[in-house]
């Protein structure tokens, strides 16, 4: 049995959320007409990302909306009424009045499964979930959603897979990050991007280097060869703010080998059939049925330097004394 699934990159407007929705909209039309039963759109495309720190308090509540509010509302009828599974990302406002990094995804008999960030780190008013999102799907397998960080932390990756997701949809806003790591991602200069049809090899070296798809390679197959995934990786393109994000849209197998990505320093779509008689006997399925659980006590246990997201993601601190 095979699954076709789309995965888009595209730049999208701060606060624009009927330009976004038209990204959206047209996307979806390029992906059926690729025989796609899914698409994946990047985290917070509905509503823009890099601009939310900025916002105050009352900016961030006019932003955000409810899961049934207008934005996921009209996802939700596109993949009704075309037929369509689609993930998108926005903010969240509760119903207690908290507000979440959230992602949609809507499947064509209207259900909608929602997935809160785990590792929020956009604004100190966004909280962070507390549950993973596995569920089922029409294609006869579970999925799962796991928002740009959390899947940089691996016991997430891993979490999921062992509720039974043998996909793993996974929307960013990544590339061009200012990593406090030494190492790292680091800043593209915006001029580079700003000059990408006048010097298109100064961009392609950007988003295939290591601030995009290099730093991508250390651990991104790893996550779907190490615990039996298709992994479908959605992300931004071009500038956001004093940020430029790499795009590199693709999807991965379970042993994590790439089956399609793009370098297109611009709006794109990738797709590709999923062959799903890879799951059986694959090498990360196999090893979790080799794990030792009565171990792993300590991957529960708090450390004592332990911190937010918010601040482990831009800490200073040393991670080690000495």
């Amino acid at each position: 049995m095979t699954l076709k699934v789309s995965s888009a990159q595209f730049q999208h407007r701060a606060n624009d959320k009927a330009y976004n929705l038209s990204r959206i909209a047209d996307f979806t039309e390029a992906a059926l007409e690729k025989g796609s039963q899914l698409v994946v759109f990047p985290e917070m495309c509905i509503t823009g990302y890099w601009h939310v720190p900025k916002l105050d308090e009352a900016g961030l509540r006019a932003l955000a909306e409810p899961l049934d509010g207008p934005s996921i509302t009209a996802v939700g009828a596109l993949a009704r009424q075309r037929g369509i599974a689609i993930g998108a990302g926005f903010l969240e406002l509760a119903d207690d009045g908290a507000l979440y990094n959230a992602y949609a995804v809507c499947l064509p008999d209207g259900a909608v499964h929602c997935h809160r960030k785990l590792h929020a780190f956009e604004h100190r008013l966004i909280s962070s979930g507390d549950r993973y999102t596995v569920f089922d799907t029409p294609w006869g397998i579970r999925a799962g959603i796991l928002i740009c960080w959390d899947n940089n932390l691996v016991e997430n990756a891993r979490a999921t897979a062992l509720m039974g997701a043998e996909l793993l949809i996974a929307p960013h806003q990544t590339g061009g990050c200012n990593s406090v790591s030494p190492l790292g991602m680091k800043h593209i200069p915006l001029e580079t991007w700003a000059r990408r049809h006048d010097d298109p090899a100064a961009i392609a070296a950007e988003i295939r280097g290591p601030n995009g798809r290099q730093w991508l390679m250390r651990w991104l197959p790893a996550r779907a060869h190490d615990n039996g995934l298709f992994i479908v990786f959605s992300n931004g393109i071009g500038q956001d703010e004093d940020e430029v994000r790499t795009g590199n849209a693709m999807i991965l197998d379970p042993y994590g080998r790439i089956i399609v990505e793009t370098a297109a320093a611009a709006d794109a779509l990738v797709s590709a059939d999923l062959d799903l008689a890879l799951l059986d006997k694959c090498t990360g399925q196999r090893w979790l049925r080799g794990r030792r659980p009565e171990l792993y006590g300590i991957l529960t246990a708090p450390r004592p330097d332990n911190l937010k997201p918010l601040e482990a993601r831009f800490s200073q601190a040393p991670t080690r004394a000495g």
